[in-house]
């Protein structure tokens, strides 16, 4: 175990961690992504915590800006969350989130896979 690491944003990823445990014990492992995400806003909405969902992400310099990008929720202006449902997480899931959290400046990216046993959500950094 590394000494001094510093966790980004701790007590708002501790709060969502709890959030995706009750979403993944109320719904189980075979749900839509969709449904995931309906049940997590719901949740947002009621612990107060400030998000947008589908936020669009675009990739911009001074000279141009390309659309294209959408995160599964932004939250409290700061961390990114990509829900999955399915088997495995691939790589090209962890690329997306590096694009994602590139366009929008960000520092901190949760990839959420519901298709698995246990919630282990992925922590992706900038």
């Amino acid at each position: 175990m590394r000494k001094n690491v510093k966790i980004i944003y701790p007590d708002v990823s501790y709060k969502l961690t709890g959030l995706f445990f009750d979403v993944h014990n109320e719904l189980g492992r075979f749900c839509k992504e969709r449904q995931y995400a309906d049940l997590l806003e719901i949740k947002f909405k009621k612990d107060n915590i400030k998000y947008e969902r589908e936020k669009e992400v675009p990739i911009h310099n001074d000279d141009y800006e390309i659309k294209g990008n959408k995160v599964d929720f932004l939250i409290d202006d700061k961390i990114i969350i990509d829900l999955k449902a399915k088997k495995f997480i691939l790589r090209e899931d962890y690329y997306q989130m590096k694009r994602y959290l590139g366009a929008a400046k960000l520092r901190l990216g949760l990839i959420v896979n519901f298709r698995d046993s246990y919630i282990k959500p992925k922590r992706i950094l900038n």
